[in-house]
């Protein structure tokens, strides 16, 4: 009986075999379909590779059909890569591998689809001269039944500052120039004088885009003038070497464009990455910088926005800050170690941690700021303040000499936007005058705690405005101008009063809490 079964399944497997048919692929007819009919490559900078683009190809017959030939029309030459259905192409240059740009016999089922990844890496030289526009075309089956997808990308030339490579003659070993800090280096390079360019001073003509650390030695001056675009890759910034100065002189605007504006972002352009936390380093200030001015700089997508770090000598003003904003930081937006900041009409938001850290002591003044901190975290605070250092189990107390804000909005998604951290045996001095403060002590956790008696203790707190909305425009969007439905309308002081708002307009009085001056919102249609 066992051997019967086994000889009519060997039967029906055979009858099956012998009445299947191989696949017949006909020639394509030229009606192939698109999932879209231009693919736009967003802006990349001259000799950086892009991300890669997806078409999608439709078989819209109920025929398997072979399509005789996909190729860019730019052949071998073009600045175009494409890969199809997991295929490179033909090896024209005899590297091993297909290089992206002409496909033979490419087959295709009956109301099936395929996919075409593109990249391209192309140089200014190699864009329209009017529009720095790169383009090509996909090819489908050259001939009576030719198809196109037309290829769109534009070219951006820019300065590019890296480490220099060092190649060990003798092994081929491969090292990198490195900056020495302390006992580590860092994977960065000394800025330089040269004949062709300057590198202690980055103008507007051109985007610059940095890899590693540019660092800035004694004595020397990095100056940024006004509407200068500044592109960090990844773990990259700026070290302000001890008797270092940065100096950031941006400028009012007068567009959207933000054409006076100088902006230190990462070096992705496509739009998906354009709010995207921890794309880049931090702007470090380290012990021993000087005399560091910032003036309408627009931070945003850093792990740390600005490090003030271990300052020695806080009876100089280690940084001043005014007119500027920090977004979208990973970690902390401003980030002090017994450092001495004074800042004026500045906007912080967003942050991992904190909007603004000033720790281990120190002295800070801020005027008509608004720190907010809308970070999806319960850990999350808008400002914190200490006096103390620790390493390991070891504390330390340092003086806080002075934390001092005056017409600030300070708020954010969570219940406490702001905590004072205070060790006995340094100074801890602090005042907040004229606020709009986030401070709802629902789980009770700071009851009877004597640094937060916001009512009674006004040697602290002066004109307390607690748990009010602000009513930004979106802060989730970074827009945290106000109107005048505002709690921070018309409740600041005079006394503290900065004559003209982050964007340049004179204020009223009395003038309204943080950075921005009261104005109507945009109608929404």
């Amino acid at each position: 009986m066992r051997n019967l079964i086994f000889i009519v399944f060997i039967g029906i497997l055979l009858s099956l075999t012998s009445c299947r048919k191989d696949f017949v692929f006909e020639d394509s007819k030229g009606n192939l379909g698109f999932s879209k009919d231009t693919v736009y490559l967003d802006t990349v900078f001259t000799n950086v590779g892009s991300s890669t683009y997806t078409l999608k190809v439709y078989n819209k017959s109920n025929k398997d059909i072979k399509i005789p030939k996909i190729q860019l029309a730019k052949g071998v030459t073009s600045k175009y890569r494409i890969t199809v259905d997991g295929m490179e192409g033909e090896d024209a240059d005899n590297s091993g591998h297909g290089d992206g740009k002409i496909f033979h016999d490419v087959e295709l089922l009956a109301k099936d689809s395929m996919y075409i990844f593109i990249e391209t890496t192309a140089e200014i030289a190699d864009a329209n001269a009017t529009d720095f526009l790169y383009t090509d075309k996909i090819q489908f089956d050259p001939g009576s039944n030719l198809q196109t997808v037309e290829l769109v990308t534009l070219i951006q030339d820019a300065v590019f500052l890296y480490p220099q490579k060092y190649v060990d003659a003798t092994t081929g070993a491969v090292s990198y120039e490195a900056l020495p800090f302390g006992e580590d280096s860092i994977y960065g390079f000394v800025l330089d004088h040269n004949d062709h360019n300057d590198e202690y001073h980055w103008t507007n003509n051109k985007p610059y885009v940095i890899y590693g650390y540019a660092g800035i030695p004694s004595g020397e001056t990095l100056t940024i003038d006004a509407g200068a675009r500044i592109h960090f890759h990844a773990n990259s910034g700026i070290i302000v070497g001890n008797a270092g100065t940065l100096k950031v002189n941006g400028q009012v605007s007068s567009t959207a464009a933000l054409e006076k504006e100088v902006i230190f972002e990462g070096d992705r352009l496509e739009p998906g990455f354009s709010d995207v936390p921890g794309q880049w380093g931090l702007i470090w200030m380290s012990q021993g910088s000087v005399n560091n001015t910032i003036n309408h700089l627009t931070l945003k997508n850093a792990t740390v926005g600005i490090f003030v770090g271990d300052v020695v000598n806080t009876t100089s003003t280690t940084l001043k800050i005014d007119n500027s904003q920090i977004y979208n930081c990973s970690n902390v937006g401003i980030l002090a170690r017994t450092a001495k900041i004074e800042g004026t009409n500045l906007v912080i938001n967003s942050a991992g941690q904190a909007s603004i850290a000033c720790t281990e002591g120190g002295s800070y003044l801020f005027k008509h700021c608004t720190f907010n901190n809308n970070w999806q975290s319960s850990k999350q605070v808008a400002v914190l303040v200490s006096n103390y250092k620790k390493v390991g189990e070891i504390i330390t107390p340092i003086a806080l000499n002075q934390a001092e804000f005056d017409n600030c909005i300070i708020y954010g998604s969570n219940q406490v936007e702001m905590l004072l951290d205070k060790k006995e045996g340094a100074t801890f001095n602090y005042a907040f005058n004229s606020c709009l403060l986030k401070f709802n002590n629902t789980a009770n956790q700071f009851t009877n705690n004597p640094l937060y008696l916001f009512e009674t203790d006004m040697a602290h707190y002066t004109n307390i405005i607690r748990n009010q909305d602000p009513k930004f425009l979106n802060a989730n969007q970074n827009k945290l101008k106000i109107d005048n439905s505002s709690a921070a309308f018309a409740k600041g002081n005079p006394a503290y009063l900065i004559p003209l708002d982050i964007l340049g307009i004179t204020r009223s009085l009395p003038p309204d809490l943080g950075a921005y001056k009261n104005a109507a919102f945009p109608v929404v249609p």
